[in-house]
């Protein structure tokens, strides 16, 4: 399963207009963490594999979007659902953690 890339230009017609919930991942390549939480979401996109989508935001090539959600740190987990913040996470977060956010979320 890969990650959805997201973009200044694609985020609104693929975060905002989805239909399923969605985990986006605020990231940069030369964030260590980052790469951290990488085989994390992996995993979690596995497990809930067509329930929930993963989303990929690189912070340095999209600022725009990075702007309007005012990220200053990295990483940043923003869990969307019906086009809204529903819950976020900044920083390395435990899988469980992630993970029982996205079961309320599918659950709803």
């Amino acid at each position: 399963m890969s990650n959805l890339i997201l973009t200044d230009e694609n985020f609104s017609e693929k975060v905002l207009k989805s239909q399923k919930p969605i985990l986006v991942d605020f990231w940069a390549e030369w964030c260590m963490p980052c790469q951290m939480i990488a085989p994390i979401l992996q995993e979690i996109a596995e497990k809930f594999n067509e329930k929930i989508i993963i989303g990929k935001l690189d912070v340095d090539k999209n600022p725009s979007i990075s702007n309007m959600f005012s990220i200053d740190a990295i990483p940043a987990l923003f869990l969307f659902k019906d086009g809204k913040i529903i819950q976020k996470f900044i920083g390395v977060q435990p899988k469980q953690v992630i993970e029982k956010a996205i079961e309320v979320a599918i659950e709803d």
